[in-house]
């Protein structure tokens, strides 16, 4: 086991389910952030958890010689600085938990749409970091931990009756704290001067416990039912795919990504990633032939490329399309479907779906 306390967190960090792929450029990420006294007392942070699992001082400071002052001092900083998750315990408390890839890392660094000397280093840090190879190994487990919800537009019949969860609708009403923050994907590239579209960026939706810690951080602002409501026409309306938590109830994010920044649509778009080496999809494209008239509109909203014009009818990539819904929004004759994919539904809760995760990566 290494000495430095960099390398063991980085080490402890690639261990969690949504963990941290193991690679030189994460311990330079870690030294960057964390002073050695902090990246010690995160080690002392249960990295067995699910993603947002609250641990109290008393039981990291457990797990070392430090005095408990001290090590509530470490982790009442790093929660400040957007570095741990924290929150309300069942008894009232503030509890942490370390922050899992995709739920704080490395989106906390982007999420308050600032132009600082640290948020352009960390830019330039994670996109050497992340690159397609750590993408797949971390939501490569069989469960995957993001899906896609198609527009309200494209879904026809009685699927949102049967599926309310496939509806972003019912996803908002559901929450009972919305917030809003920067797409962490887009802003990075702006911070980078690689900004190649001009799709909006204030449209990541948080709920409930990570909206309120994003809000009390400072990282977002609260919002009401209704203005998140716009926010999902607005997107929509842009041509940003909805993609939210793989579970039925419990969902903490709706991120509106596009294909040239984020890193889901993007790498699927440039063919760098499978679709489902990385994603859940539940829906696909079909055509009613007999309404469509054959004008191509939807091959140009495709946001993966997934659709092709053949003697003047639109002829879809099953293998490549995400089901999203947006070729839906140009078709001038309603000719647009989507059918599940599969009649397999996404785990009930946001617990059972991390508890799969781990359990399919031997963890905990």
């Amino acid at each position: 086991m290494p000495s430095d306390p960099y390398t063991k967190l980085a080490h402890h960090l690639h261990a969690l389910g949504m963990g941290y792929p193991l690679k030189e450029d994460l311990v330079g990420i870690l030294r960057a952030n964390f002073s050695a006294t902090e990246a010690e007392v995160a080690l002392g942070v249960p990295n067995t958890s699910i993603p947002l699992e609250l641990s109290t001082p008393e039981e990291v400071a457990a797990t070392m010689a430090r005095p408990l002052e001290e090590v509530e001092d470490a982790l009442q900083e790093l929660a400040r600085r957007g570095l741990l998750f924290s929150g309300p315990t069942a008894d009232g408390r503030t509890g942490y938990a370390l922050q899992q890839v995709g739920y704080g890392f490395p989106q906390s660094f982007f999420w308050k749409g600032e132009r600082t000397r640290h948020s352009e280093d960390m830019a330039a840090r994670v996109v050497k970091y992340f690159r397609s190879p750590e993408i797949k190994e971390t939501y490569g487990s069989a469960t995957k931990a993001w899906r896609y919800i198609p527009i309200k537009q494209a879904v026809k019949g009685p699927f949102q009756a049967v599926y309310p969860y496939e509806a972003m609708e019912e996803v908002i009403r559901r929450a009972r704290t919305i917030a809003v923050a920067h797409c962490s994907c887009r802003m990075t590239a702006r911070l980078l001067g690689k900004a190649v579209c001009d799709h909006p960026l204030e449209v990541c939706l948080k709920y409930d416990e990570l909206a309120e810690y994003v809000i009390e951080r400072g990282m977002a602002r609260e919002i009401d039912v209704e203005e998140a409501l716009g926010i999902i026409r607005l997107s929509e309306e842009s041509g940003l795919v909805h993609m939210v938590d793989n579970s039925q109830e419990g969902i903490k994010h709706t991120c509106n990504c596009c294909e040239h920044a984020c890193w889901n649509v993007g790498p699927i778009a440039r063919r760098r990633l499978s679709r489902d080496d990385i994603m859940a999809t539940y829906f696909l494209r079909s055509t009613d032939e007999e309404a469509c008239v054959g004008c191509g509109d939807c091959v140009e909203a495709c946001p993966v490329d997934a659709l092709v014009m053949s003697d003047e009818f639109p002829i879809v990539d099953e293998e490549v399309c995400i089901g999203c819904g947006l070729c839906a929004i140009p078709c001038p004759s309603d000719a647009v479907r989507l059918r599940r994919r599969t009649d397999v539904v996404p785990p009930a809760s946001f617990a059972e779906l991390h508890g799969r995760i781990l359990d399919e990566k031997g963890i905990g």
